[in-house]
């Protein structure tokens, strides 16, 4: 299928996208990924070899879209966590000898 990547349309499928990322090894993953075959790949990554242009000319959205389409499994971010509130030293104190901390 023809997908538009970064203003130029690029033919895709996904035997190809495979024959593409065969041999590359993936880089530490941080946000959104794509699995292609048993190994998971930041999305950029993905989108510079299968375009062969840099990184700053896409967008990360355009590549999970493509990849969607294709049927690759993608994933977002990750969520959130949610804050820790943050102790005196005091309530830090009573916490490590075991009495209860108050709000």
């Amino acid at each position: 299928m023809r997908y538009v990547i970064a203003r130029f349309p690029f033919d895709l499928t996904k035997s190809g996208v495979l024959e593409s990322m065969k041999g590359v090894k993936p880089e530490q993953v941080v946000g959104e990924s794509v699995i292609i075959g048993r190994r998971t790949y930041p999305v950029k990554q993905v989108g510079q070899v299968i375009t062969r242009q840099d990184r700053r000319d896409f967008s990360a959205g355009e590549v999970l879209r493509a990849m969607t389409q294709l049927g690759f499994t993608c994933r977002g971010l990750p969520l959130a966590t949610v804050p820790t509130r943050i102790l005196s030293p005091l309530q830090q104190a009573s916490a490590m000898l075991g009495i209860p901390v108050t709000v």
